[in-house]
């Protein structure tokens, strides 16, 4: 049972870091660990990020930080909780397409491979690529829309897709990115959670949820506390090594659940 507490700690630590969420991580190893099926790893998955990011943007309203951009992250986060319930729906009627829950989890994989490379090119040629930036509260809603259904569908609450768009379409620097990304993840996230308690959650151990909901929030302050120490290139490898990491584990998760 430690394992899930450690995993919940360590993806939430990165994932607080980099403002990625931890979701990115964590649903690819639990895919690998298998503690229950996609939907059941879904579900643990977006209750670990929910807890961590409630810590992590509680903490950081409560301080009185302005590093969250309440006029944009705002209608992002509303379009992002709306996105939540359509990823969440999405994902239901792909997994009604299968009767073997393993063809659902190879999508999955797939699709986090593909978006985690897309993701992974960006950042290193990002310096080379000039920012589009946007203004209005309904193009910050529409694109928060996307994120929030992407990421409900995938089970990982947001993480490198949204720094990508913070920085492709509002010119944000890594750490403020950070921030904003988690406050989006927030919202997702809830409206995900939400909307599986009150359609019937998968079978699962409540041992692992409580166990990876401690990690995730350890995970936040352990994360929140080294991403104040680390410069913004420290935090820039770390991303990109994660990403290197979540592509290698995406792929083989996706043959996996694939092999006869």
């Amino acid at each position: 049972m430690l394992t899930f507490f450690l995993v919940g700690f360590l993806a939430s630590t990165a994932g607080a870091i980099c403002g990625i969420g931890g979701g990115v991580i964590i649903k690819p190893v639990l895919d690998l660990l298998r503690p229950g099926n996609v939907s059941a790893i879904s579900f643990l998955s977006g209750c670990t990020v929910l807890a961590m990011s409630c810590y992590s943007v509680g903490h950081s309203l409560l301080s009185g930080k302005k590093s969250v951009s309440l006029d944009t992250g705002t209608p992002l986060a509303i379009g992002a909780a709306a996105g939540g319930l359509l990823g969440s729906r999405l994902f239901s009627a792909v997994r009604g397409m299968f009767e073997d829950q393993n063809r659902v989890g190879a999508v999955q994989a797939a699709c986090l491979a593909l978006v985690t490379a897309g993701t992974l090119l960006y950042t290193i040629k990002k310096d080379r690529i000039p920012a589009h930036p946007v203004s209005g509260r309904t193009p910050c809603v529409l694109i928060g829309l996307a994120l929030g259904c992407m990421s409900s569908f995938l089970g990982i609450g947001g993480g490198p897709i949204n720094l990508v768009v913070l920085y492709f379409f509002f010119g944000m620097d890594t750490r403020t990115a950070a921030v904003n990304s988690l406050y989006i993840i927030l919202f997702s996230q809830l409206a995900n959670v939400l909307t599986v308690l009150l359609t019937g959650a998968p079978p699962f151990r409540w041992q692992t949820l409580v166990l990876m909901v401690l990690g995730g929030i350890g995970g936040a302050a352990a994360g929140r506390y080294l991403n104040r120490k680390l410069e913004d290139r420290a935090v820039d490898r770390l991303f990109i090594g994660l990403m290197v990491l979540i592509i290698g584990i995406s792929l083989f998760n996706a043959w996996r659940f694939l092999a006869p």
